[in-house]
């Protein structure tokens, strides 16, 4: 953390700071992003979900200055993201989605070649790499070619490299993506470790909602280019309004949404093909009344289920689909199977 950066912002100033970003494509015709206004404070982990294509690359690519704005304004370390283009860069880290180290070289060599890129003295760098290896455990294959490394080790690498720079702000980008359990632990320990011993501010994207849930501090939702809420994940999960029980009924007709509506305790009832789900105050207390109603009907229940809000529930609610169906994206499942191969050779 250079001094000079100290010198733009203090500690209490958010560490990104943006107010009615937009950017727009086609003369102004299509809008990415569409007004988008929030915080990042400093020291936290801020996860940034949305749907493909609801702006949220888009978004990413303007704080980190791949994109410029339409209009609107975003704050960076306390620089202006358009304005102070180069000292944004050098203020913060990038860690990609796809594996972007050379395969033909150590992985001492890859971090030193990107403090090259920052422009960092050897005489700093050479030592920094040196405990970046040891931060994420790769000290004993620093001489080893990336092409005989595992994706949890390329991952680790993908880490280091993005803090060769000392930077205060992270951005993280699926960083767990194809990656096996354990592995996706360890990454989750470096993660918090970032923040407990370094007072990092991290900005992490990812389709793992457990992942979000365990690791954030905040989470921002964004769909159709505009946030839609943004709190903690006990927050985000309040929103689910009680716990959600799902009835699965043999007959598709007819239709009891209206009946199991009345039943006390029950707020809200959606009905998808022959499967109710209901929103209720205390589902345990509901569910006999739920299932004494439908055997009434003379209908058959063949499966029911009882859950407490998750962050899962609330994105559902939120942006109506599972983050999980646009995962099915064409296109981002073929990304997505690039970025597996890789770490699965």
């Amino acid at each position: 953390m250079t001094s000079e950066l100290e010198t733009r912002y203090n500690e209490s100033s958010p560490i990104v700071r943006v107010e009615g970003l937009v950017k727009s494509y086609d003369g102004g015709k299509t809008r990415a992003v569409d007004g988008v206004s929030f915080e990042v404070k400093q020291g936290e982990i801020f996860g940034f979900l949305g749907p493909n294509g609801a702006g949220k690359s888009t978004t990413i690519n303007m704080l980190t200055t791949l994109l410029p704005p339409t209009s609107g304004m975003a704050e960076v370390c306390g620089l202006d993201v358009h304005k102070h283009a180069n000292e944004v860069r050098r203020s913060v880290g990038v860690v990609p989605q796809d594996y972007t180290a050379d395969e033909d070289m150590t992985g001492f060599e890859n971090i030193l070649l990107c403090a090259d890129l920052y422009g960092l003295p050897r005489s700093d760098s050479t030592r920094h790499a040196q405990e970046l290896l040891q931060l994420v455990e790769l000290q004993d294959a620093a001489k080893r070619k990336v092409s005989t490394f595992s994706g949890g080790m390329r991952r680790r690498l993908e880490l280091a490299c993005g803090l060769i720079n000392y930077p205060r702000l992270l951005f993280l980008d699926e960083p767990t993506l194809g990656l096996d359990v354990q592995t996706r632990a360890a990454v989750w320990k470096y993660i918090r470790q970032l923040k407990k011993d370094y007072n990092m501010t991290l900005f992490l994207t990812t389709h793992y909602l457990e992942e979000a849930d365990s690791l954030c501090d905040r989470i921002a939702i964004i769909d159709h280019g505009h946030i839609v809420k943004i709190g903690t994940p006990e927050e985000l999960k309040a929103t689910v309004g009680g716990d959600v029980i799902v009835v699965g009924v043999k007959e598709s007709e007819p239709d009891l949404s209206a009946d199991i509506a009345k039943i006390g305790l029950v707020t809200a009832v959606t009905k998808t093909g022959n499967d109710y789900r209901i929103k209720a105050d205390a589902g345990e207390e509901a569910s006999p009344a739920i299932i004494d109603l439908i055997r009434s009907k003379g209908m058959h229940v063949t499966k029911i289920s009882l859950t407490r809000p998750t962050l899962d529930e609330a994105y559902l609610e939120l942006t109506g689909r599972t983050l999980r169906e646009e995962e099915t994206n064409r296109w981002a499942t073929m990304s997505a199977r690039r970025t597996m191969r890789t770490a699965r050779s």
